[in-house]
């Protein structure tokens, strides 16, 4: 297969950032792989919100979309997506989704609501940062609600791709390649490439399977 002729080696790695350099394959499979970065590689994302309350400023439809927009940590070994899951819920399960919880009330003075506010039913799963404004509340309003979080691909929405950058340039030496991979936050960047050229092999064998068997 392809992926045994692949040389990657790693150039930089800040944790949020990593550049490697792969060689021994064409253009066409490194491009595959940037482009899986962004489109293919899972990540997690809040998709399903139930307003319980809400006098915020807000309509309902906004501070969902706000939401949904808040980078994720994300765990591929112990969350699945939900449509490989089988347990046949819309709102999923504890294999296939995490639960935030939101209960805000504004007070003397005008108040911002923090991603740092969502309280998860799993510590690991949580906004990439604290400080993401979400909503301004003055005295009296509140917002209470409930928000789903699930895995998915970059390429059923933005939200879910997990790289703010991915670029291909050529290497130094002919026949090489660099990859520079910036990560939202939810995934080590590292991680990101690695599960980017595992789901493309997948794929490559899939299709080998395939055109093996029409072969017959």
């Amino acid at each position: 297969m392809v992926f045994s002729m692949v040389r990657v080696k790693v150039l930089d790695d800040t944790g949020d950032t990593v550049k490697v350099q792969l060689e021994g394959v064409d253009r066409s499979y490194v491009n595959a792989v940037r482009r899986f970065c962004i489109s293919e590689v899972p990540s997690m994302a809040i998709d399903d919100v139930v307003i319980l309350e809400n006098s915020s400023v807000l309509y309902d439809e906004i501070l969902a979309h706000r939401l949904g927009l808040i980078p994720i940590k994300t765990d591929l070994n112990r969350y699945i997506l939900p449509e490989k899951c089988d347990c046949g819920s819309p709102l999923g399960c504890n294999k296939c989704r995490v639960l935030f919880v939101l209960d805000a009330t504004g007070k003397e003075k005008v108040s911002t609501v923090y991603s740092g506010d969502l309280v998860s039913e799993d510590r690991e799963i949580r906004p990439v940062s604290e400080t993401i404004p979400i909503v301004k509340l003055a005295r009296g309003q509140s917002v209470k609600l409930e928000a789903y979080a699930r895995l998915g691909r970059g390429r059923e929405h933005a939200k879910w791709q997990p790289c703010t950058v991915a670029a291909l340039t050529d290497g130094r030496s002919e026949g090489t390649f660099n990859l520079t991979v910036e990560s939202a936050g939810g995934l080590p960047a590292r991680d990101i490439v690695l599960k980017a050229i595992e789901i493309l092999e997948d794929k490559l064998k899939e299709v080998v399977v395939t055109v093996g068997e029409k072969g017959e």
